[in-house]
């Protein structure tokens, strides 16, 4: 019989495997070497039954007595989801959003990092802002190749976010992130994920208003692991 294919990760797996690592760098800097499924389950709001089922698709296990050691755990997903080199980001608008995204970068431990920014406006470009370089929209290409940016984060006014993206997989990007509230066209081997603020703030509106769907607390059997 031929080998089998192995599936991609789903994409809410490669989000939850995200998250589990975030909240594990805090609990490894609070001084915390085991976690069990559980409570790291009940910190990432899903159930112990689905942590279990994501370590599985690392390929990692826990102990029955200690639970998962968090380093390790860390080096698992990290070795699963980045790649071995990292990867460099170009930011486009540097308007309020793309200087709060700046800032959050800024100092991470993550081996994906924003080298650049880029806007149309001559007041901001050609300095500094949250320790990454801003250049003008006409460098874009020149940059991309010379700081070998492979995504892209868009932040720009809707009219504006089809002609950024554009030009960023003419540069030669494999993935952006959108937050301009229009859906973008690219090419099929670009990946894009568009996150629009006032669909989610709408989403928390309505779940607020008819009741909060609360996941269930983990059996005495899920507690075990």
């Amino acid at each position: 019989m031929p080998d089998r294919i192995p599936q991609s990760p789903s994409e809410k797996t490669v989000e939850r495997l995200s998250l589990y690592r975030y909240l594990l760098y805090g609990i490894l800097a609070e001084g915390e070497r085991n976690i069990f499924s559980h409570a790291l389950a009940a910190m990432a709001a899903v159930s112990s039954a689905q942590v279990r089922q994501d370590m599985m698709v690392l390929g990692y296990s826990g102990s029955p007595n200690q639970g998962y050691e968090v380093g390790k755990l860390i080096a698992s997903i990290t070795e699963f989801l980045d790649d071995g080199h990292g990867r460099n980001i170009a930011l486009v608008g540097i308007g309020n959003l793309g200087r709060a995204i700046l800032s959050n970068f800024s100092g991470q431990r993550s081996r994906l990092q924003i080298v650049a920014a880029f806007d149309v406006n001559w007041q901001i470009v050609n300095r500094l802002i949250h320790g990454c370089w801003c250049f003008p929209m006409e460098k874009l290409h020149g940059v991309m190749k010379e700081q070998d940016i492979t995504l892209g984060i868009v932040t720009v006014p809707p009219a504006a976010a089809q002609v950024v993206a554009d030009q960023l997989c003419e540069g030669g990007v494999r993935g952006i992130l959108n937050f301009a509230p229009v859906r973008l066209r690219v090419p099929e081997d670009v990946y894009v994920s568009n996150l629009n603020i006032t669909v989610a703030l709408e989403k928390v509106a309505y779940f607020a208003h008819h009741g909060m769907v609360r996941v269930e607390s983990p059996s005495r059997e899920e507690a075990k692991v």
